[in-house]
């Protein structure tokens, strides 16, 4: 064990991209805690204020993640990178949370718009989990055997986040993000047809019109057999939008 955390950890510099991987977990995972509890009316915690303005939380995410920033790249002393990953990590996590906000400039936080913040934190959790294990060919005194698996490793990750963009594009985001963190689902997603409302489906299957059918009728049968069940799933973590819950 201690091999293996000097080899592909402590010499690779690692720690910092593994105290911000955790620290983003556990700060996500503790702040859709924090707004269910809000949003439901239970426990201490109240939406915060400043001059009748909501400040949501991608605010303080924001000054968290400049503060990391620069510690991690102001190089002020030995360790501060340790902490400036955490710091980092919260802030990220806090930023992500409300990404959906940021990209449609309006709170869709409990709308259903509003999950695609889940699936960018999911997306991001998987990627640093990937960097974290590649075992870096780089900075790491090993010998030339272990140098190219490491480096034919980095070329299958790679090949793998471009397998799970494709499923993106083909309307698939929930197999794009199982698919970062097993490449499995990113390859059997991005042969299998696209959902008929993807960008895909729209640019090629256009001229094509057999494909588009095979394409609503493959959408239909996913959604009789499992779309209640992935509701399901998407509600336990991001909880309802505001259309369930009338």
């Amino acid at each position: 064990m201690g091999d293996i955390w000097s080899g592909n950890v402590d010499s690779a510099q690692k720690l910092p991209l593994l105290l911000c991987m955790v620290t983003f977990i556990a700060t996500f995972v503790v702040t859709r805690i924090v707004v269910r509890m809000i949003r439901s009316g239970r426990g201490p915690f109240k939406d915060n204020t400043v001059g009748g303005v909501h400040i949501h939380h991608v605010v303080p995410g924001l000054f968290l993640m400049i503060a990391g920033g620069l510690l991690a790249i102001g190089g002020i002393g030995t360790g501060w990178d340790n902490f400036a990953g955490v710091i980092f990590g919260m802030g990220l996590a806090l930023v992500l949370d409300e990404f959906a906000l940021i990209l449609h400039l309006q709170d869709v936080y409990w709308e259903e718009e509003g999950r695609l913040s889940v699936d960018a934190v999911f997306v991001l959790a998987g990627v640093m989990f990937l960097l974290l294990v590649a075992d870096s060919p780089f900075g790491i005194d090993v010998d030339r055997n272990q140098s190219h698996l490491r480096i034919a490793l980095l070329v299958l990750i790679a090949l793998d986040l471009v397998m799970a963009a494709i499923c993106a594009a083909k309307g698939k985001l929930g197999t794009a993000v199982a698919g970062v963190a097993v490449p499995l689902f990113a390859y059997v997603g991005a042969l299998r047809v696209a959902r008929p409302d993807s960008p895909w489906a729209k640019r090629s299957y256009g001229k094509h019109p057999h494909r588009m059918e095979k394409s609503k009728r493959r959408e239909a049968e996913f959604d009789s057999r499992w779309r209640t069940k992935i509701s399901r799933f998407q509600d336990f973590v991001a909880g309802t939008f505001v259309g369930e819950d009338s």
